[in-house]
């Protein structure tokens, strides 16, 4: 039986150190960066949703409201005043999606 070369050995110990690694490292950061995209554009896609949907807020009190809020006073601010509460609204019922989410999660 011949005797192992040391040097073969060392290459192989090399090789599998560094497929190791790979497979730890490499591969769950490749399936974290998948993750991260998606959420990213989700979270793009919510923020332009929410975006629109307090600008038509603001639009609709501007328009169909007629001459109610024109003109001089604080009575022009109230169309402003209605769409941050219909978004504060809103942020207030995606916080308490999520935390129910996470006491799912948790539990």
């Amino acid at each position: 039986m011949a005797k192992p070369n040391p040097m073969e050995e060392a290459q192989d110990l090399q090789k599998m150190l560094v497929s190791y690694a790979k497979q730890e490292t490499v591969e769950p950061l490749k399936a974290l960066g998948k993750y991260l995209g998606l959420g990213l554009a989700g979270s793009f896609s919510l923020f332009l949703g929410i975006f629109f949907l307090g600008l038509g807020v603001l639009r609709l009190m501007q328009s169909e409201t007629g001459d109610q809020f024109d003109g001089g006073g604080g009575w022009s601010m109230i169309p402003y005043v209605v769409a941050i509460l219909v978004l504060l609204l809103l942020a207030g019922v995606i916080v308490m999606l999520f935390l129910r989410a996470k006491k799912r999660v948790l539990s």
